[in-house]
Order: C-alpha cells, then structure tokens, then sequence
C-alpha cells in the first residue's frame, strides 16, 4: 500500500508534532515556575519569622548560631530555617549542599514542604547529584500529605516519565489532586493531558483518584 502525503496531510501532521512539543515544553518550563514557590512552610512561628528577617538586616546576628544550635537538637522549624537561609543566600553565602542538610533532616520529621523542596533539589541537581527517582520520593511523601505543588510536580514527572515510568493515568490523577487542592497548573496539566488521553484512560484516571481520595492519598 502506497501512502500519498498531499499538502493537507502534511500540515496536519506539523501541527500535531507542534503541539505535542509546545505540550512538552509547557510542563518543563512550569517546573520551573514552581521552582520559586513554596520554599517556607506555613506554620512558622513568629520567633522565627522574626528571627528570618533579622538575620536578613544584620549579618552578625546572633539568630544564625541560635539557629544551628537549635536544629542540631532536631528542632524543626530551625531546620527549615537553616534550610530557606542557605538555599536562597539571605545573609549568608548560597549554600545548597547545606540547605540540602537541613531539609533532609526536616523531611525526615515528616515536614511536607521540606519533602517539596528536596523534591526540587534533586531534580535541578541543587547540592546534590541530578536525580529523578529521589524527585519522585520526596514529591510522593508530601504529595500524601496534601501539599498540591508537589501532587503537581509529581503529575508532570509521570508525564514525562522521569524517575517513573510514564503513566498518563497516574499523571491525571495527581494533577486532577493538585487542582482540587487549589494549585491552578494542577488543571492546566490536567487538560492537556485529557487530550492526550483516550477516553477509557480517562475513566482509569478518575477512577484512581476517587480511590486516591479515600486513602487520603495515601499509597495511591
């Protein structure tokens, strides 16, 4: 059989690849975008707030060792303190390797924007070796606990398949999540992937999240 390509074909085969790439180019450059959200966990005390903001006037604050001192001790918001401090370089020189320490540390106590941010080092290679499946384990923790950023960043790495295979169903399901909970690109993903998707995957996807809901989204 002898396929004959007119003009029209031809087009229509440029578009589709067009928007599949502009697709793929919308969810890498989205990460990036999330990048910047999200780095201070909400439930600060107000002695840390204070002490943040400081250390951010006064170099040779005392709030810095106070700090180190108290998340050695395994106080949390210190660690995360630390964490925020070294990452971004506020009165300090940028340190992700440090940063690194601190939010490890921070997630390891369960804290969700802490298991967010490690999420984001690991796949930008920030003080640590590039690494998407770390990516994927961190997004997951805070993913169960709610945190919307994360169940988008972790929609887009099932999408793309890094550190995960590729799962259109799976990648629906946390945008489909990441939406509900308020975060606006989680239905952006969401519609984009639902035109890829043929209808029966869409079915799959719903029915994942139904069921991811009623677990709280636990071992989805």
């Amino acid at each position: 059989m002898i396929f004959v390509f007119t003009r029209s074909v031809a087009l229509q085969i440029t578009n589709l690849v067009y928007h599949y790439v502009m697709r793929k180019l919308f969810i890498h450059l989205s990460l990036t975008m999330c990048f910047a959200l999200g780095t201070h966990g909400p439930g600060w005390s107000v002695e840390t707030q204070t002490g943040f903001a400081a250390h951010r006037k006064d170099k040779n604050s005392p709030a810095l060792e106070e700090q180190n001192t108290l998340a050695e001790q395994g106080n949390l918001e210190a660690q995360i303190y630390l964490a925020s401090l070294y990452r971004h370089g506020n009165g300090v020189p940028q340190d992700y390797k440090t940063a690194v320490k601190w939010f490890t540390r921070a997630a390891e106590q369960g804290h969700a924007v802490a298991q967010y941010n490690l999420g984001i080092m690991h796949s930008f290679g920030l003080g640590v070796v590039p690494d998407y499946k770390a990516s994927v384990k961190w997004y997951t923790r805070a993913a169960e606990q709610g945190n919307p950023i994360a169940q988008y960043n972790l929609a887009r790495l099932y999408y793309l398949g890094q550190g995960v295979k590729e799962n259109l169903a799976y990648a629906h399901m946390w945008a489909n999540h990441a939406s509900s909970n308020g975060f606006e690109m989680g239905e952006e993903l969401k519609g984009l992937l639902t035109e890829l998707m043929s209808a029966s995957q869409i079915k799959e996807a719903r029915s994942l999240a139904s069921e991811c809901l009623k677990k709280t989204y636990k071992d989805c």
